[in-house]
């Protein structure tokens, strides 16, 4: 049985959006996270770390949901847990 092990990484785009993507994937990100021009002020390290902290809370809403990130198939969230995480 083969296991194939997926990592992602946290990349800047060309617009300034921050994503989360495979490694080595030339496909549209995973998760994509953009700010609004109120924002502009904030330096891109400091962005980076709310995407980060951002990110991290939607990865245990999976967990608690028992959902593989990868997973490709739509489901739909148990009524019992909530989407907003902040």
């Amino acid at each position: 049985m083969e296991y194939f092990m997926s990592f992602f990484e946290i990349v800047v785009l060309p617009n300034g959006d921050i994503a989360l993507k495979r490694d080595n994937d030339i496909d549209e990100p995973i998760i994509r996270i953009s700010f609004s021009t109120d924002v502009d002020g904030l330096s891109e390290e400091s962005k980076i770390n709310v995407a980060k902290a951002m990110i991290d809370a939607g990865i245990d809403l999976f967990d608690k949901m028992n959902l593989d990130l990868l997973q490709t198939k739509e489901n739909v969230l148990s009524p019992d847990i909530s989407t907003v995480i902040h």
